[in-house]
């Protein structure tokens, strides 16, 4: 069975960190472009940094260049995202999600629309608030 599992979420306070981790079972990461997504309350899905299969090229959403970091560790199967400078903003529920869609900025923006509300995991909750 396929599947994707993500953890690490948590409360924080505004300025603290998070590493949200992505776990695959049943395939490779190796073999897909992944992708960390969030879902605000009341607003839409969006797509937060993606990571190529190949040459790990990276994009990050605005708001949130320099200070998330995506990253891989092929041993472990597991894709992470380091959070830091935490935001209210930053609030919502954060999924992870594989594609073969390239470029990767265009997996990030296109991938929430193209994806159904059951093809996605559980997601692990993140609270940005003091």
């Amino acid at each position: 069975q396929l599947q994707l599992v993500e953890s690490g979420g948590g409360l924080v306070q505004p300025g603290g960190s998070l590493t949200l981790s992505c776990a695959a079972s049943g395939f490779s990461l190796d073999d897909y472009s992944i992708g960390w997504f969030r879902q605000a309350p009341g607003k839409e899905r969006e797509g937060v940094s993606c990571i190529s299969n190949k040459i790990a090229t990276t994009y990050y959403v605005d708001s949130v260049k320099g200070r998330f970091t995506i990253s891989r560790d092929s041993a472990k199967n597991t894709v992470y995202l380091q959070m830091d400078s935490l935001k209210p903003e930053d609030t919502g529920i954060y999924y992870c999600a594989a594609s073969l869609i390239a470029p990767v900025q265009f997996m990030c923006d296109s991938l929430p629309r193209k994806l159904n509300r059951g093809s996605w995991g559980q997601g692990t909750q993140v609270t940005v608030s003091s």
